[in-house]
C-alpha cells in the first residue's frame, strides 16, 4: 500500500518525459527569434548610421593631386630655366590664369544649370514635351560643333572678349544636364505621380517633394559630366581671349618651352580632377537617403 503510494507520489513528483525536452526548443526558438527581429530591426538602423562618404573618398584623391603638384614644383626649383620661360611663368602669370580659368568653370556651370534644368523640367510637362525633339537637336548642335569653331564663329559674331568664349562654354555643356533632368523625370514611376495626386498634392508639390528627389541621382550625374567638359573647354577660351590656363599651354607650344606647357597641362588636369571628386562629393551627400540601397 505504501509502496503503491510512494510510487504515486514518485511518478507524480517526476516531470512528464519530453516535458523538458518540450519547452527547452520553446524557449531557445523565441530566443533564437527575438535576436533574428533585432537583427532585422538593427540593420536599416546600421544603413541609416553607416556615413556617406568614407575616409578613402575624403583622403585618397587630394593625397594624389597634392603630391603631383609638389613633385612638379620641386623639378621647377631645381631646373634651369631660360628667360623666356621664367618672363612666362613669372610675375603671378600662373594664379592669374588658374584664377580666370577658375572663373570660366564656374560662371559657364552656373548659367548651365540654371538654363538646363528649368528647360528640362518643361519639356517633361505635358504642354512642352512636343518641343523636346527640337530642343534635344538644339542641344545636340552645340556639343556636335567643334569646340574651337564654335568659339571662332562667336568671336566673328561677338568680337573677342570672356563673353565669347562662356557663351561657347555654355553651348557645349547644356547637352550632358539637359538629357539628365529629362531622362530623370521621366524615369519616375507613374504610380508613386498618381498617389501623390490622389491624396491631394498639387502639381509643384508633386514635382518639388516626389519628381525632383527620384531624378537627383541622374541630375547629379549630368552636372558632374558638364563640369569636366567646362573644365576642359575653358583652356580654349584663349584664343577668343578669355584668359585662363589654355594661355600657358599654347604659349609653351608656339615658342616651343616645355616647362610652361607642363605647368599648363599639369594644373588643368589636376583642376579638372578635384572638380570631378567635389561633384563626386556633392552626389553622395545630395542624394536622398530613400534611394539608397541597404546592406
Amino acid at each position: 500500500m505504501s509502496s503503491s503510494t510512494s510510487g504515486s507520489s514518485g511518478s507524480s513528483g517526476r516531470r512528464p518525459e519530453g516535458e523538458h525536452e518540450g519547452r527547452g526548443p520553446v524557449l531557445q526558438d523565441d530566443d533564437g527569434g527575438g535576436r533574428s527581429d533585432e537583427t532585422q530591426d538593427a540593420s536599416p538602423q546600421a544603413a541609416a548610421r553607416r556615413p556617406r562618404v568614407t575616409w578613402q573618398k575624403l583622403t585618397f584623391l587630394p593625397v594624389v593631386l597634392i603630391a603631383v603638384l609638389l613633385a612638379t614644383w620641386l623639378w621647377f626649383e631645381q631646373a634651369e630655366l631660360d628667360a623666356l620661360t621664367r618672363n612666362a611663368l613669372s610675375d603671378g602669370q600662373v594664379s592669374k590664369a588658374l584664377w580666370q580659368h577658375i572663373q570660366l568653370t564656374a560662371i559657364s556651370t552656373f548659367f548651365v544649370l540654371i538654363i538646363a534644368i528649368p528647360l528640362g523640367i518643361l519639356l517633361t510637362r505635358r504642354m512642352f514635351r512636343r518641343a523636346t525633339p527640337a530642343a534635344m537637336a538644339f542641344a545636340n548642335m552645340g556639343q556636335a560643333t567643334p569646340a574651337i569653331g564654335l568659339l571662332a564663329l562667336l568671336v566673328i559674331w561677338l568680337g573677342i572678349g570672356r563673353k565669347a568664349a562662356l557663351i561657347g562654354i555654355i553651348a557645349y555643356a547644356v547637352l550632358p544636364v539637359l538629357s539628365n533632368t529629362i531622362a530623370g523625370l521621366r524615369a519616375n514611376d507613374p504610380t508613386l505621380l498618381e498617389a501623390a495626386r490622389g491624396i491631394g498634392m498639387s502639381p509643384l508639390g508633386v514635382l518639388t517633394r516626389v519628381e525632383l528627389p527620384l531624378a537627383v541621382p541622374l541630375i547629379l550625374a549630368g552636372v558632374r559630366t558638364a563640369l569636366v567638359l567646362n573644365v576642359g573647354t575653358a583652356t580654349l577660351a584663349t584664343f577668343g581671349g578669355g584668359g585662363g590656363l589654355g594661355v600657358l599651354i599654347t604659349t609653351g607650344i608656339t615658342s616651343q618651352r616645355m616647362p610652361v606647357l607642363v605647368v599648363g597641362s599639369i594644373l588643368t588636369v589636376a583642376l579638372a580632377l578635384l572638380v570631378d571628386w567635389l561633384a563626386s562629393l556633392a552626389e553622395l551627400l545630395l542624394r536622398p537617403r530613400g534611394l539608397e540601397a541597404g546592406p
